[in-house]
């Protein structure tokens, strides 16, 4: 006899559940999570209940930090690199975030009065060229006085464990915040410096050919 209802999902989670999942790696609430993604708050909770039950956790606190990658992640396809815990590979300064209070008056002074390159934009966010890393402007969040530095990594993964191994407190383990068109992701690790002040790992992952 044929098995009724939803088959099985080949992945840990499901597509629904990895979303919700990412945003709550990212530091965001329930309602935030439900207004970006267009879902009920009860939708989202539901989404990480079961996630906390799937994995094992009691807590978002532990969702956070847990480092799980999606099964049709292009960071799952590529070739790991090996990292001694004393070698930093930190790159270049990939991006600078900075809070806003008028998303549309800022990307009006910094594209026409500075005449910075705006790369993209959503709702409440733009990015422009800077050099070769990107500015940040985010309206969504409340107005900070620190902007936040972004380094480049090339494995964000195993610079994250070498990190935490020297002492680093990381707020959040790696994790996925956007995937472009073309299937590159974008991947991110938020900590801060012994003063407090908002850092992160940034790794942009081409899609497998």
């Amino acid at each position: 006899m044929a098995r009724r209802g939803r088959p099985p999902h080949a992945d840990v989670l499901t597509k629904a559940e990895w979303r919700v999942a990412e945003a709550v790696r990212h530091g965001l609430s329930n309602p935030r999570i439900a207004r970006l993604q267009g879902i009920s708050v009860n939708a989202v909770k539901f989404h990480v209940a079961n996630t906390l039950g799937k994995l094992g956790f009691v807590s978002r606190a532990q969702l956070r930090m847990w480092d799980g990658v999606r099964a049709d992640s292009a960071l799952k396809k590529r070739r790991p690199i090996v990292t001694s815990p004393a070698t930093s590979n930190l790159g270049t300064l990939a991006q600078i975030a900075r809070t806003v209070s008028n998303i549309e008056a800022a990307k009006a002074w910094y594209g026409d009065v500075l005449g910075l390159e705006l790369l993209y934009a959503f709702p409440g966010m733009a990015f422009f060229r800077l050099g070769d890393a990107r500015l940040y402007l985010d309206e969504r969040a409340p107005l900070a006085p620190e902007s936040t530095l972004y380094f480049r990594v090339e494995d964000i993964h195993a610079e994250h464990r070498r990190l935490a191994a020297q002492g680093v407190a990381f707020i959040n383990a790696p994790h996925l915040i956007h995937r472009h068109p073309d299937g590159t992701e974008e991947w991110l690790a938020n900590f801060r410096d012994p003063d407090g002040r908002p850092l992160a790992l940034m790794a942009q992952v081409a899609a497998a050919v």
